[in-house]
């Protein structure tokens, strides 16, 4: 197959089989599809759909996104994971507003430079949106090109990205750009899959590598394998008299950056000084079943403890950051997944129990 040919035939193939049917292909913007891509980074569409859906319900433009709370904007997206989207995408709304009268800016390489839009979301949101040329390169697609090219290394390391860029360039057509875009990506999520890729029916396997040598279930190479580091932490579960739970703001770098979440101790010894410093005291304290929550680069394993704890104050619902937290009727604050679990699996116990 010529270069010329590709792009033909994967947009013959989109028309007849392609999805059509997304909520962010309907009424098409380029605010919608910027949240969309926002959200399908390192997230399968499946997932993405419901909070897509209720996120422009309470942020349908980016005025509204600049001007709500980051706090309101991280409860949106509890649950979707990988938060440093959600406060880059709150933090690019206000710079959108601010410096480009709330239009996105009509130039892949400027998209590029807000923070949380690279290179290939910058791609996708200027292609489909505006309907200006821009190769992507996000997971679908570097899964096609890497078995249609035979890339042997891994598409993630410098040397194969480079070259996986340069194809990309290379097959993205002039004309059609935003269905040609939809097609790459629906071709990844739909035909060459991860898995039992369906060659049979993949309209460019005529001129793919992988497939004519066989390896297209070897290919793309894996990540080099790691160990992952294991980092322990204590956790407790500071329950006042009304079954309300102390939580503290976490700081906006690092991990779970400006999400709520449980105070965190090396170990339970750290927590007379904890509860001396909110004048609580301890009528109860209770071990609990761990968990262990793996991020891209370590395992956490927290060790839980339900502690029931007397307030002779005031003092924690005032201070900063910090605040009693009612699960049964929770405010509307961004918590981290995990936490949130632990925190629903546990009142689920103390209702059952009752």
């Amino acid at each position: 197959m010529k270069p010329e040919a590709f792009a033909p035939a994967v947009l013959a193939w989109y028309h007849e089989h392609g999805r059509k049917d997304l909520p962010w292909q309907q009424d098409t913007t380029p605010y919608r599809v910027w949240v969309s891509e926002i959200m399908l980074q390192q997230t399968q569409v499946t997932t993405v759909l419901d909070y897509f859906t209720r996120f422009m319900q309470r942020m349908p433009s980016v005025e509204k996104l600049a001007a709500a709370p980051l706090d309101e904007v991280l409860h949106l997206w509890t649950g979707l994971g990988y938060y440093t989207r959600a406060r880059n995408l709150h933090k690019t709304a206000q710079i959108i507003c601010d410096t480009y009268q709330g239009e996105l800016p009509r130039c892949a390489a400027t998209l590029a430079t807000l923070p949380g839009i690279g290179p290939s979301t910058a791609g996708a949101i200027a292609s489909l949106s505006m309907e200006l040329r821009a190769p992507i390169l996000d997971g679908n697609v570097k899964r096609v090109l890497a078995r249609y090219s035979a890339e042997t290394h891994y598409p993630g390391s410098s040397q194969a990205s480079k070259r996986l860029w340069q194809l990309s360039e290379q097959l993205t057509p002039y004309s059609e750009v935003a269905a040609y875009t939809q097609a790459m990506m629906d071709l990844g999520a739909t035909l060459c899959t991860r898995r039992q890729p369906d060659c049979a029916r993949c309209p460019v396997s005529a001129g793919c590598l992988a497939y004519a040598t066989e390896q297209q279930h070897l290919l793309p190479a894996p990540r080099p394998r790691k160990t992952l580091p294991v980092k322990q932490v204590t956790m407790p579960l500071l329950v006042n008299q009304d079954d309300d739970i102390l939580l503290q703001q976490r700081p906006n770098s690092g991990i779970w950056g400006g999400l709520w979440s449980l105070p965190e101790l090396s170990d339970i010894q750290g927590l007379a000084p904890l509860l001396e410093h909110y004048q609580l005291s301890s009528a109860q304290q209770q071990s609990l079943e761990p968990v262990r929550h793996t991020f891209s680069h370590f395992h956490l394993d927290i060790e839980p403890w339900l502690i029931r704890v007397q307030s002779g104050s005031q003092l924690a619902v005032a201070e900063h950051n910090w605040l009693w937290y009612n699960p049964i009727n929770p405010p509307r604050l961004g918590l981290a997944a995990p936490i949130k679990a632990l925190i629903e699996r546990e009142l689920n116990t103390l209702q059952q129990e009752i």
